[in-house]
């Protein structure tokens, strides 16, 4: 810019460098916006397969032949036992777990109670004939 002074030369320049700034970072919003969230290399992403294919076999494993062993992956055995061994412990957990349901609570309360009273708590089936012991007839001694 040959004859132009320093001053206005700075404000041209000024004014491209910021125009060329504001448009750089609308062009970096609108790539950004448009590969949803996928990153830098969503270009890159989109040549390559992201999953495998399907094969037609179940876990994708082809069927073996005879006389053939399945070779274990390395994270089976770990799983298996983790797996079978914690619901070991749960079993035993739950067969060993405290009773504290509302009806063992009352049969002890109730035994309780009656034992302070002086009362018998069994059961006691009253003889053929006769009526139960808390249905005869008292005898008042006058």
């Amino acid at each position: 810019m040959p004859g132009v002074p320093p001053a206005i030369r700075r404000q041209v320049l000024a004014s491209r460098s910021s125009k060329s700034l504001t448009r750089s970072i609308a062009t970096t919003i609108g790539r950004k916006a448009a590969d949803h969230g996928h990153g830098a290399h969503a270009e890159a992403a989109h040549h390559h397969e992201e999953y495998n294919q399907p094969s037609g076999h179940l876990f994708g494993e082809k069927p073996l032949g005879p006389g053939e062993k399945r070779k274990r992956e390395d994270w089976e055995m770990i799983w298996y036992i983790g797996m079978f061994g914690s619901m070991a412990v749960a079993a035993i957990g739950l067969y060993y777990k405290p009773d504290t349901s509302i009806q063992t609570w009352a049969l002890k309360e109730a035994r309780q109670r009656l034992e302070a009273r002086g009362e018998d708590f069994e059961y006691k089936p009253s003889t053929p004939g006769q009526p139960p012991s808390d249905l005869r007839p008292t005898t008042s001694p006058h």
